[in-house]
């Protein structure tokens, strides 16, 4: 459950957290966990309970496991986490009788540790939700930020009920369309696919055996991914026209156009919650700080679900962000500093950077049904398929392991 909020209790805190997703809860476990003399709070605009009836689910790298180890959650996680044991990837039409495959991927990174597992949404808030009670950091529901101000000493923080909170530094995790981004004066470049991402969950008839698949179709790639029990997340890509009629139609038009794209090697399948649809695109925040403030997750980059990477850069985000802080802290800095935002930023800017640009390269040349293109992405695929080294290498990287990594990634304390 999350703590009411008292202006008396909260006068004048050290970290001000605006949005209660995955990435700034992890954000603020991460900081109070570390340091618990740090006071941090979460405030978010959402109505109290929403996240509740949250029926998406999330790809959670072996990093990512990793850091939620760490902070006391994925215990709680596991119970409701499904392995990836194996992904293959296609590349066809969804009219071709037959769709062979071109590249798989073992689903492991070292024996007994899956490269991701699948996790729905609900699952993971409510555990981060349930860490931060324990480390008695505020979640102060429904209330949006007005407004702020950054001053020498802190930033006066306004919030929507009228109150005021002064913090030493106001981090944005509000989503890609971040408003307080846009307060702060922070550009961001970004541009439209003229695509929409479909997601819904599916019940069928026969187990998955923890398989994920992606197959890459002519309007953009179409992904089966294991949930518990017999059941798969859909994220599923068309051209926005489409993606709005088919949110539009019945449930009996969507469920045939589904199953024309699913096919029947699960069984017969059932869509178990109503399908949502959001325009992609890729957007990129010119700066990733200001004095005292500092962005994080969708807030600082959104980027195509094609490499299913959005919520691992965002907890790399929480964790580099988290380890920046501390460490100044420790040291008697000001945490809310340019100078020592500006260490986070380094850091995560390049990596943010490389991913939306591959993400961007591999959607203009999967979503698309020029033949000469098509016979050299096949050729490419079937490549590397044959080189397990490059195999390896492709799997860690999607995993988030690598010695750069925060600590908190790597399962180390800060």
């Amino acid at each position: 459950m999350a703590q009411k909020y008292s202006a008396e209790r909260l006068p004048t805190i050290d970290v001000l957290v605006a949005g209660a997703g995955y990435v700034g809860l992890a954000t603020a476990v991460s900081m109070k966990q570390a340091r618990p003399d740090l006071t941090v709070a979460v405030v978010d605009a959402a109505p109290e309970g929403i996240w509740q009836r949250d029926s998406r689910a999330s790809a959670v790298a072996a990093a990512a496991c990793r850091m939620l180890g760490r902070l006391g959650c994925w215990e709680e996680i596991a119970a409701e986490a499904q392995p990836i044991t194996e992904m293959i990837i296609t590349d066809s039409r969804s009219a071709d009788p037959v769709r062979p495959v071109y590249l798989t991927f073992g689903g492991e990174v070292a024996p007994g540790e899956p490269f991701a597992h699948m996790v729905e949404n609900r699952v993971l808030n409510g555990a981060l939700r349930r860490r931060a009670t324990e480390l008695g950091i505020d979640i102060i529901e429904g209330v949006a930020v007005r407004a702020f101000e950054a001053g020498i000493a802190g930033i006066a923080v306004h919030v929507a009920d009228g109150t005021s909170l002064n913090a030493r530094l106001l981090v944005a995790a509000d989503g890609v369309n971040s408003r307080l981004r846009d307060m702060a004066g922070i550009k961001t470049v970004r541009w439209e696919y003229g695509q929409s991402g479909i997601v819904c969950t599916v019940a069928h008839e026969r187990p998955h055996h923890g398989r994920a698949e992606e197959h890459f179709l002519p309007a953009g790639p179409f992904a089966i991914l294991p949930l518990t029990g017999n059941r798969s997340s859909i994220v599923w890509t068309e051209r926005t026209p489409d993606a709005e009629r088919l949110i539009a139609s019945d449930e009996l038009v969507f469920e045939i156009e589904l199953e024309h794209r699913f096919g029947l090697k699960l069984g017969e399948i059932h869509v178990d919650d109503k399908p949502r649809s959001w325009p992609l695109g890729l957007t990129l925040a010119r700066a990733f700080v200001a004095p005292r403030f500092a962005l994080a997750g969708d807030a600082a980059h959104g980027i195509h679900p094609i490499a299913g990477q959005g919520l691992n850069l965002g907890f790399k985000d929480a964790a580099a962000l988290a380890e920046t802080i501390v460490e100044a802290d420790r040291l008697g800095q000001d945490i809310g500093a340019l100078d020592v935002l500006q260490r986070y930023e380094r850091w995560r800017r390049f990596d943010t950077v490389q991913m939306g640009v591959t993400t961007d390269v591999l959607n203009r040349l999967f979503s698309n049904d020029l033949g000469p293109i098509r016979a050299v992405r096949d050729i490419g695929l079937g490549l590397v398929d044959r080189m397990p080294r490059l195999k390896d290498f492709f799997i860690r990287q999607a995993a988030g392991l690598s010695r750069e990594a925060p600590r908190l990634l790597r399962g180390e304390a800060i």
